[in-house]
């Protein structure tokens, strides 16, 4: 059966820090074709102060977060996504997920205020692929990357920040979307198991559905 992909034209990935969002959006790019949109996290100049000091830095890091990333959004605004496909290692919703968790209640109301009149003009993708995975692994797959800034990052954080995922990606509606459960895949190296992501990429059409792997037998 040959697969189509020219329902869509817009793909986001999201998930939490080292769940590899950024690796598959690459690997979708080479497949499906079309622009890579990645999060410009390492311009943020506050990200290292915030994980050493989050209770100081956290506002500063997540204005610029929120800015920085509605300037990428208005670009994907012009593109004519008809035309050109858009491959996303985030969504835009993830500035308030981590402002809820990061953010005291003075400064989220103003964070608020701002991300409101933001967030209107935000394009939906046709698909949502949310890759979750256990604090463990997470912890396991940032301490391998090992990138300077998040070197101070707590696994109570990362805790929290799934415990938010999950529960913004369980109650999500508003397109459709893919829950992939990467605690054992391994899609970077397992050709099989990226294929198989492809395929459910290209099969699902609506409604919300979740994918688990095996590392020996593929789709559960």
């Amino acid at each position: 059966m040959k697969l189509r992909f020219d329902h869509l034209h817009y793909i986001a990935i999201e998930g939490v820090i080292g769940v590899g969002k950024t690796s598959l959006a690459h690997l979708l790019q080479q497949k499906l074709g079309g622009q890579i949109v990645l999060e410009e996290f390492e311009e943020n100049p506050f990200l290292e102060d915030f994980y050493r000091d989050p209770e100081h830095f956290a506002f500063q890091t997540q204005i610029f977060f929120l800015l920085s990333r509605y300037r990428q959004q208005e670009n994907i605004m012009q593109y004519d996504l008809f035309e050109k496909r858009i491959i996303s290692d985030y969504m835009f919703v993830k500035d308030r997920i981590f402002a809820t968790l990061n953010l005291n209640e003075k400064e989220m109301t103003l964070y608020d205020k701002l991300a409101r009149i933001l967030e209107k003009r935000i394009v939906k993708p046709d698909l949502a692929i949310y890759l979750k995975a256990s604090t463990k692994r997470l912890m396991y797959n940032i301490k391998r990357r090992a990138r300077p800034y998040e070197r101070n990052i707590k696994e109570d954080y990362i805790e929290a920040l799934n415990r938010l995922y999950e529960e913004y990606f369980w109650n999500y509606s508003a397109t459709p979307l893919l829950i992939i459960n990467t605690e054992n895949l391994d899609f970077v190296h397992n050709k099989n198991h990226l294929s198989q992501i492809v395929t459910e990429v290209s099969q699902h059409r609506s409604g919300k559905k979740l994918v688990n792997f095996d590392l020996d037998r593929g789709i559960l």
